[in-house]
């Protein structure tokens, strides 16, 4: 019992571990390898190996309705096609582990979205998380600290917080979607349909492309980037979210720019900068409140609908 009540917690955390480790994958990626190209590859490797997987579980290719095809779409647009040109063109700009810390956004973001398509509770703990997220932008934005050779731009920033954005519809068109598709037949649709999306303009940009100039560890990092870094995430993610609100999965997010910002500085040997580190006390007293809200809003919720139970 107490395994199947944590076992979300676990894969959604797993889930964001992950991600966390793709900003450095894409940071490494964005130096040398074409975006396009990369997302292609990308997208193309880790559909094939969910085709596979759906085939050897499922023993056939399931239907799913129009209406939920539309939903994966958008999530796949929103989550995969523009949050991955906003991330590696951003990256280039930016620090990975500053890039982290703006991606802590996310949890306040979605349940932003959370509150204003699914209708969940918004209470004032919530918003001033909001406010403790904007103040350790601000903190990272205003920072002089970074080190000679450092890359810091405002784009860089914004194109950032443009990922934040199709994250954060990533988490709830998947929550729409996940109580009616299962967890591995929506993560192969979405990688396919992140691959379609992908696919014109990777070939534009192969055309004519040295490809043995490439070196064999950018090669390496998309292989991570396509199967562990999206069908590792995937997989776990959407086996989590349709056993918690919106806003609760929102909040394991923030877990993925902390990931980020220690992977950064131990694979990427990124300068460890204050701002940083107020950024990150930032976003984490604001999952505290995020919690804390949640906390309640679940006792309460539970009080008065223990004659109704939720579907």
């Amino acid at each position: 019992m107490k395994r199947s009540v944590f076992l979300p917690y676990v894969q959604l955390t797993g889930a964001m571990i992950i991600v966390g480790s793709n900003i450095v994958a894409g940071k490494l990626i964005s130096n040398g390898f074409p975006l396009f190209i990369a997302s292609t590859l990308r997208f193309a490797l880790a559909s094939a190996l969910l085709l596979l997987l759906v085939l050897r579980v499922e023993k056939r290719l399931p239907r799913v309705t129009k209406r939920d095809l539309l939903f994966i779409f958008l999530l796949s647009f929103f989550g995969n096609f523009l949050y991955s040109i906003f991330l590696l063109y951003g990256l280039r700009l930016t620090s990975a582990s500053e890039g982290g810390i703006i991606s802590g956004t996310a949890p306040i973001v979605t349940v932003a979205l959370a509150y204003l398509f699914l209708r969940e509770r918004l209470g004032w703990n919530k918003i001033f998380g909001l406010l403790l997220v904007i103040l350790g932008m601000i903190i990272i934005n205003l920072s002089e600290d970074a080190s000679p050779g450092e890359v810091h731009s405002m784009l860089g920033d914004l194109l950032i917080g443009g990922s934040v954005i199709g994250e954060a519809l990533w988490a709830i068109f998947g929550k729409t979607v996940s109580q009616r598709v299962s967890p591995l037949v929506l993560a192969a649709l979405t990688t396919f349909c992140g691959f379609t999306l992908f696919l014109p303009f990777g070939i534009v940009q192969a055309i004519g492309f040295p490809f043995q100039s490439l070196p064999v560890s950018g090669w390496i990092v998309v292989v991570y980037y396509g199967s562990v870094g999206t069908v590792g995430a995937y997989l776990l993610w959407y086996q989590g979210i349709p056993k918690v609100p919106a806003s609760t999965a929102g909040m394991f997010v923030g877990i993925m720019p902390v990931s980020a910002v220690i992977l950064s500085y131990v694979f990427l040997k990124e300068p460890f900068l204050w701002a940083h580190v107020l950024g990150i006390l930032c976003v984490l007293a604001a999952l505290v409140c995020i919690t804390v809200d949640l906390r309640f809003y679940k006792r309460r919720s539970t009080s008065s609908h223990t004659k109704s139970p939720s579907v």
